[in-house]
């Protein structure tokens, strides 16, 4: 089992990650914008965050490089999720520091997959 903090505006997209990561037995940490998420990051150290890419305010990318940039939250990996599933999006979410990189609308078993990867890598 593993804490993960799901960083989404999107009320069904939220709503899905939940029970998706929960039904796999995960503890699940939620934000609604960039700001939130990273002072949740922050002080939870969740063991992975997925991360929307188009978020109010600051999005998500920017968060997503704070972080790396930060010494306390840098190991956490970091899924980026986004519905503009474009090369340039998957290079720029790489720029930013996100460990691996989703197109929405989620595929569970997809993202199993990477989220186990990712696990095992930073353990």
């Amino acid at each position: 089992m593993a804490r993960v903090l799901v960083v989404e505006d999107n009320q069904a997209n939220m709503k899905l990650a939940v029970l998706l990561l929960r039904n796999a037995g995960h503890h699940v940490l939620c934000a609604v914008d960039a700001e939130a998420g990273i002072t949740i990051a922050r002080e939870q150290l969740p063991d992975l965050i997925l991360m929307d890419v188009q978020l109010p305010g600051m999005d998500g990318l920017a968060a997503t490089a704070l972080l790396k940039r930060d010494l306390a939250t840098a190991g956490i990996p970091v899924i980026a999720l986004t519905a503009l599933a474009m090369k340039e999006d998957q290079e720029r979410a790489t720029l930013a520091g996100c460990d691996a990189y989703m197109a929405k609308p989620l595929r569970y078993l997809e993202l199993y997959a990477a989220m186990d990867l990712l696990l095992v890598r930073s353990r």
